[in-house]
């Protein structure tokens, strides 16, 4: 989507469909071809297949529920140093797409800029990590016939039209690791939807559904998975955070009496209600997950020593739910990815505005702050050597 447009939160309906509908019903937004403007085309797919070695699962062909063999579609090539890779044969790529199958591309977000941004303003909007999978097809057969995924996802349709057929969901919540599977979704759908260029998605965990390509012709969409966050995550969580208690790390009296083993219960079951019943238990908890997002990968060559005292240098954060907070003594603390950086308070404004995630000029961040570019560029090389900045080259 273009910079300029309003985030998917707002297109699907702002804080209505947060408290509504996001993890309980599906929601479509109408979009045009101006919504997805400059997102993702045909050339950006044909160059990322051209230029990148993906192997299977990243890269795959899919038909019927089903990953095609890869000797269908790449030639094995093996190297002077004799390693092999599979390189993509364009002829019978094209040919088995044409008969049918579905092109799948892992983790896009990785592999294009565009669809990294979009992700990161995703799991801004959202708390939670987000990985993109591209799909296209061409014909009216299903890549992965009726079926459910275990977490959330938002659909962003990039170019011709997809039909969606929903059949909502037959057990509550299912998880990967579960109890039990699901029942088999109903004869009818709830909702048949037909997808074009620029409308958005969302459908939640568990609902059974049914994906081809409208009318045969071709489609291109992008689908945001959102990682789920569960009462199962919280209590495991809790897990790690009680062992600080000598009763939580002690042996479990398997061998002892009956009392020794209804005390040991009693123990834990006092722990654990006051962990659960204290207050605002579940934001600390939201607020760990923030915490220990892991930064998306990007090196910042060619500074290997240092970031320079250059104002024309883009910077920006590579995570997307940082916090910038004062300690006790009035130092600003920025956490972000697991590690937290203290910093004088001067630098409290250039940190804050790192917040939107979006590149900022070394030389707006000192101002900003109201400090020197030198002292601007000492903050940022810390934060570059803690791998949740990124600093690019000045263009001309």
């Amino acid at each position: 989507m273009t910079t300029a447009d309003t985030s998917v939160v707002a297109r699907l309906g702002g804080e209505t469909f947060l408290a509504r509908a996001f993890g309980r019903e599906f929601r479509i937004a109408r979009g045009d071809a101006t919504t997805v403007a400059g997102l993702l085309g045909w050339e950006d797919v044909n160059a990322i297949l051209a230029r990148h070695r993906l192997e299977p699962p990243r890269l795959r062909l899919c038909s019927g529920g089903e990953m095609l063999p890869q000797h269908l579609y790449t030639r094995p090539v093996t190297t002077r140093r004799n390693t092999v890779w599979n390189r993509i044969q364009p002829a019978a790529l094209h040919e088995r797409l044409a008969a049918g199958a579905t092109l799948v591309l892992d983790a896009a977000d990785e592999l294009h800029a565009r669809i990294g941004d979009l992700a990161a303003q995703l799991e801004r909007d959202f708390r939670t990590a987000v990985q993109a999978n591209l799909y296209a097809s061409w014909t009216a057969n299903e890549g992965f016939g009726t079926h459910w995924d275990d977490h959330d996802v938002v659909v962003v349709q990039v170019d011709g039209a997809k039909r969606w057929r929903l059949y909502g969901p037959t057990r509550v919540a299912p998880m990967h690791r579960d109890v039990e599977a699901p029942e088999p979704p109903p004869a009818e759908p709830i909702a048949d939807l037909v997808l074009t260029p620029g409308d958005t998605l969302y459908v939640p965990r568990g609902w059974w559904h049914a994906v081809a390509a409208e009318n045969g012709g071709r489609s291109l969409h992008l689908t945001f998975g959102l990682q789920s966050t569960t009462g199962a995550d919280l209590i495991g969580w809790l897990a790690d955070t009680l062992r600080t208690h000598q009763a939580v790390r002690a042996d479990v009296p398997r061998l002892g009496t009956a009392q020794q083993k209804r005390d040991f219960a009693e123990t834990l079951l006092k722990l654990v209600t006051a962990e659960l019943e204290a207050e605002g238990v579940v934001d600390r908890y939201a607020e760990f997950r923030d915490a220990t997002e892991q930064p998306r990968q990007a090196p910042s060559l060619p500074y290997v020593d240092g970031v320079p005292a250059s104002p024309g240098l883009p910077v920006r954060l590579l995570v997307s739910r940082a916090s910038v907070t004062r300690d006790p003594d009035g130092r600003v603390v920025l956490t972000a990815g697991g590690e937290e950086w203290i910093f004088a308070p001067q630098v409290h404004a250039m940190l804050t505005l790192l917040l939107d995630c979006r590149s900022h000029r070394l030389g707006e961040l000192a101002q900003t702050s109201g400090v020197r570019v030198e002292q601007a560029a000492a903050a940022v090389t810390e934060l570059v050597a803690g791998q949740v900045a990124h600093v690019g080259t000045v263009t001309t």
